[in-house]
């Protein structure tokens, strides 16, 4: 963990910005959302059809990883910030009504939103809970797959995470996510801005680091690749991505 960071500053900023999110999927973000960035990362438009419009108006995501994770019917999934629950709904068309999808997610109006539209598309096999990535409220082995898309960067305890994921999930789960990460080390100016990191920015792992970190949990890394349609949208965001090859990556890791 950055020691200069105000972890609490920077969950209240996490919250505000992605409060903003689903409330406003139109607003200036440091990052694109909507149809057009899902589809540009390689979600299929006839699913895409099937999810409800809300949740894709405000899917913040950073890549495309359900080619990797290859879901199957019967199958739990569990999602790490799962936002206005796109990446859930996408996950239940997969699974079938057989199968389960948890969406955890720390911010209330995104909680609210993914339940509601939830309950208004018939997602019967899909629910919400509000939660922290850190600290899973889940039985040990309770999960087929645990996914994730542009969230575990906003964590300062990464470890954690990835040692929660692993816990949680069935010998021979799979961790598949998409997720920011840089070529370089950030400067502590960077990582002790709480803005920088509620943008996906600030707290990004050198890739290296960030596979090591996975790996040290316990998982074998069995996939990775960038994601090189996906580019932040503010002139100060841009200018720390080129310094720091601060990019995009989708990764498949099992259990």
């Amino acid at each position: 963990m950055t020691e200069s960071l105000d972890t609490t500053k920077l969950e209240r900023e996490v919250k505000s910005m992605y409060r903003d999110v689903a409330e406003s999927s139109q607003g200036e973000f440091h990052f694109e959302t909507g149809r057009e960035l899902a589809e540009r990362l390689g979600y299929d438009p006839d699913v895409l059809d099937r999810v409800p419009r809300e949740a894709i108006d405000s899917f913040a995501g950073v890549g495309y990883y359900f080619d990797l994770v290859d879901l199957r019917p019967g199958e739990r999934v569990l999602d790490l910030g799962s936002g206005a629950g796109m990446d859930c709904f996408v996950a239940a068309l997969s699974v079938t009504e057989t199968g389960d999808v948890m969406g955890v997610d720390m911010t209330e109006a995104q909680i609210e939103k993914a339940r509601r539209l939830a309950e208004e598309g018939g997602f019967h096999n899909v629910q919400i809970r509000n939660g922290h990535i850190e600290d899973l409220e889940f039985a040990d082995e309770s999960f087929d797959a645990v996914v994730s898309n542009g969230v575990i960067n906003l964590s300062p305890e990464k470890q954690t995470v990835f040692e929660e994921a692993y816990r949680v999930l069935e010998p021979g789960g799979r961790l598949a996510l998409a997720d920011i990460v840089s070529e370089r080390q950030l400067p502590d100016g960077i990582k002790s801005d709480a803005d920088l990191w509620a943008a996906c920015i600030g707290g990004a792992s050198q890739v290296d680091s960030y596979t090591e970190t996975i790996e040290a949990a316990g998982f074998d890394v069995m996939e990775l690749r960038e994601n090189t349609d996906y580019e932040f949208v503010s002139e100060q965001a841009a200018n720390a991505c080129e310094k720091y090859g601060v990019a995009s990556v989708s990764l498949l890791a099992e259990k």
